[in-house]
This record gives C-alpha cells, sequence and structure tokens, in this order.
C-alpha cells in the first residue's frame, strides 16, 4: 500500500483554520485600532517570518526588474487593498458572515474566467454561481428576503468583503504566470513586501500620526494603545495568518494535488462561524448554516470536472 504523507495534510489542515480564525482576530484588533494601522502592523510581521522561511530556505533572489511591476501590482491587489477591504468591512460585518461571503472566491474566478478567457462555464457550473449568491443572499439578509432591497441588504460592510472576493479572485488569476517560473513562498514574499510598502504609504499618512504633540510624544499613538487582547489579535494575524499559514499551505500544494488541498478550503468558513461563536459571541442560526451550506454546494459545483 502506498504511504501516506501525513505531514502535508496536516500543514493544510493548519492553514486553514488559522485562515478561518483570521476574521475573529481582526474584529478584536477592530476594537483598538482602524484597518490600516491592523494592516501594516500584521504584514510587517509577515513580511519579516517569510523573507526569512525564504533565506532559510536559500530561495532569496532578487525578480528581475522587468517583473517589478508585475508584483508591485499583486502586492497592491492581494495586500494592500484586499485586507484594506477586509479589515473595513469587518468594522460592521459578522466574521461569520465575513468567511461564508469570502468562499465564494471560486465562483468569481469561474466567472472571470468566462469573461476574461473565454473559457466554457456549462450548466453545472452556471448552477452553481446560481446556488453560491443565493447562498450569500440569505447568508447576508439573515433569512429576510424582504430586506433585498437597495440600501437595506445586509450589513454596510457586506459589500465591501464581497468586492474583496471580486478582488482576490483577479488577484488569483493574475498570480498565475509568477506561480510557473518562482517557488511559491518567493513569490509570496514579494507580493507581501510590495504590499506592504503601499500600506506603509497609507499608515503614515493616516490615523496613526494624528496626534503628534512634539518631542514628548512620537505619534503611532494606535499601536502604543494596544491593548493585551489587540496585540493578541495582531500577534495572530502576523505570525499565523500572514507568516506561518502561507508556508505551511504552499508546502502542501507541493506535496498535493490543486483538487486534495482544495478540499481543505471548505473548512475555512466553518471554523469562522465556531470561533466567532466561541470569541465574538455571534449567533450561528439555521438561516446562517443553510445559507452557508447552499454557498459550499454551489462552489463545489463550480470547482467540478
Amino acid at each position: 500500500m502506498p504511504k501516506i504523507r501525513l505531514v502535508p495534510y496536516l500543514e493544510a489542515i493548519f492553514a486553514v483554520i488559522v485562515w478561518g480564525a483570521s476574521f475573529i482576530a481582526t474584529k478584536v484588533a477592530l476594537e483598538d485600532i482602524s484597518p490600516v494601522t491592523i494592516v501594516w502592523l500584521r504584514f510587517t510581521i509577515g513580511v519579516l517570518i517569510l523573507g526569512l522561511a525564504v533565506i532559510l530556505r536559500h530561495q532569496f533572489i532578487l525578480p528581475d526588474r522587468r517583473e517589478w511591476g508585475y508584483f508591485a501590482l499583486l502586492g497592491f491587489l492581494g495586500i494592500t487593498f484586499h485586507q484594506w477591504l477586509q479589515s473595513n468591512g469587518l468594522q460592521t460585518s459578522e466574521a461569520g458572515t465575513t468567511a461564508w461571503i469570502v468562499s465564494t472566491t471560486p465562483v468569481f474566478m469561474a466567472l472571470l474566467g468566462w469573461l476574461v478567457l473565454k473559457e466554457k462555464l456549462g450548466l453545472v457550473k452556471t448552477l452553481g454561481i446560481a446556488l453560491a449568491f443565493a447562498g450569500v443572499l440569505l447568508v447576508s439578509s439573515k433569512g429576510d428576503i424582504r430586506s433585498i432591497s437597495v440600501g437595506r441588504f445586509g450589513a454596510p460592510g457586506d459589500t465591501l468583503i464581497m468586492v474583496s472576493a471580486v478582488n482576490w479572485a483577479v488577484f488569483s488569476i493574475l498570480s498565475r504566470r509568477g506561480l510557473k517560473s518562482h517557488p511559491a513562498s518567493l513569490m509570496m514574499f514579494y507580493v507581501m513586501a510590495f504590499g506592504w510598502l503601499f500600506t506603509s504609504v497609507l499608515f503614515f499618512m493616516g490615523p496613526a500620526f494624528e496626534n503628534i504633540s512634539g518631542v514628548t510624544d512620537p505619534g503611532l499613538k494606535e499601536v502604543f494603545n494596544l491593548t493585551q487582547n489587540g496585540w493578541i489579535g495582531i500577534l495572530f494575524l502576523g505570525v499565523f495568518c500572514s507568516g506561518l499559514a502561507y508556508i505551511a499551505w504552499y508546502d502542501a500544494l507541493q506535496a498535493l494535488s490543486t483538487a486534495q488541498t482544495g478540499v481543505f478550503l471548505y473548512v475555512e468558513p466553518l471554523v469562522a462561524v465556531v470561533i466567532a461563536a466561541i470569541v465574538l459571541n455571534e449567533q450561528i442560526t439555521h438561516v446562517s448554516l443553510a445559507g452557508g451550506a447552499i454557498i459550499l454546494l454551489g462552489v463545489w459545483l463550480v470547482n467540478r470536472d
């Protein structure tokens, strides 16, 4: 019998659990600091961890100058803009609802493939897309179908979260070219480094420096005013979500097939819902579970061969 490689499976499970908990950690940190500060602190830590991993694995090489624009675009879309959308969205959206909406990303990838790359959808995938959107409507409206009207549908942040799902689909499609010629962890380091640079511009021009009061106050008031819970949230986001989880996930991708690792992503929203109920006291309702199940069924149909 073939020997089962346990470590890649454990790495994939670790990554999806951590990413599922990231929405809750962001909500915790938002109680202390602004979205931009969260993103900047998170990826300051993430860049350091990924950079260290790349160096220890002897993978570090500077990208060709002709590729700097490409990596800069990916950094802006996948880090700066994406995390800005999610952090701002989570100010009003529930963590569980956010996770369900984000799980529709493969649906948008299929739609973009159809619109841009002229890929065929077929009846099954079209049905999957329709089901996924129906599930999002059900989850966001919390079962109140009458609220699905202009200005009344879902929480204000739900729209930003939906845009982030579309944005991540665009980012994923654009990333395909780079992944063909670069190790995944090295490419993610480039992307994260450029994203961190763009976020630094927002951070140093933003609310963290609004209350500078001479020599005795060097600024960064938001960072210095972080509570213990806030720091736990930031360190979890930086060390685990933006550092170790990426390393574990790409290690798993190298050892397992795309189909094998893709299955684990279905666990992520379920993890988020459970942890949100424990940490944030968000209610797990029948409507949320039903809508989530419809979303996952739709995504599964879209991903079927």
